[in-house]
């Protein structure tokens, strides 16, 4: 059993084939700990990883996945939520032109996986005595922007921070801490439309003006070790920009 206050022993990393995931996943197993990924795709994941692929929005396929982590390597002390999506390419921008098959596509992918997750992850954490969950959100589930008016996305996002920052209350005294990552733009797959966009590039010293450049996947994978590790010991329900000086406008 690991300590509540200790490093993590055993983690799951979300959405750890690539982008932020796979930073986190990569820097986590850096540290020394044992890391699971899942993601829905076959792509290639870091070095040192174990992957687990499964459809993070079917409830059932995400306790099997915990199963075999379980099976694996043990009962999980870290669970990372880095897994979401876009949902432009079905519909999702102002409220009043998302399809509702759009509304659910987009939350489930951003919202529901991390409900199926927290709740697979919370059991096993429970039996050892605590644990450490980080949910990544976004700036968008903070506030909006007129060039970034995806409403699915910034709902679910949104959501995410309101789940986590519950969860943090109610686990505080099973020593679990639950904490949240905003991240900005940062370059990833999921950016590349807004990095080809001249309107956005041309506002980047306003919207994230400590570099005037999107940042990268390892800028938050610092964070959510941060988040993870003992030195967070006392850090619960926080919500931790990692944003360029977004939110600080």
């Amino acid at each position: 059993m690991s300590s509540p206050s200790g490093p993590p022993r055993v983690a799951v990393v979300t959405g750890a084939a690539g982008g932020i995931g796979g930073a986190v996943a990569a820097a986590l197993a850096a540290e020394g700990t044992t890391v699971v990924g899942f993601d829905r795709s076959d792509e290639v994941f870091p070095d040192g990883i174990t992957p687990v692929v499964g459809d993070l929005t079917d409830a059932g396929a995400v306790a099997a996945m915990f199963e075999r982590v379980a099976d694996l390597v043990g009962d999980v002390d870290l669970l990372v939520n880095c897994a979401g999506a876009s949902g432009r390419a079905v519909g999702d921008g102002p409220v009043h032109e998302i399809p509702d098959d759009g509304w659910r596509w987009t939350l489930a992918v951003n919202l529901d996986t991390t409900f199926h997750t927290c709740r697979a992850a919370v059991p096993m954490m429970l039996r050892q005595g605590g644990g450490a969950i980080v949910n990544v959100s976004s700036v968008l589930g903070m506030g909006g922007d007129p060039h970034f008016a995806t409403h699915a996305y910034a709902a679910a996002k949104g959501a995410v921070i309101a789940l986590s920052r519950s969860m943090a209350v109610t686990y505080a005294p099973d020593h679990i801490r639950v904490n949240v990552v905003c991240p900005g733009l940062i370059a990833t797959g999921m950016t590349a439309r807004a990095a080809a966009d001249p309107a956005i590039t041309a506002r980047l010293s306003e919207l994230q003006p400590l570099t005037g450049a999107m940042g990268t996947p390892e800028d938050v994978a610092g964070a959510v070790c941060y988040l993870a590790s003992p030195a967070a010991r006392f850090v619960t329900g926080t919500v931790l920009t990692v944003d360029g000086g977004w939110t600080a406008r």
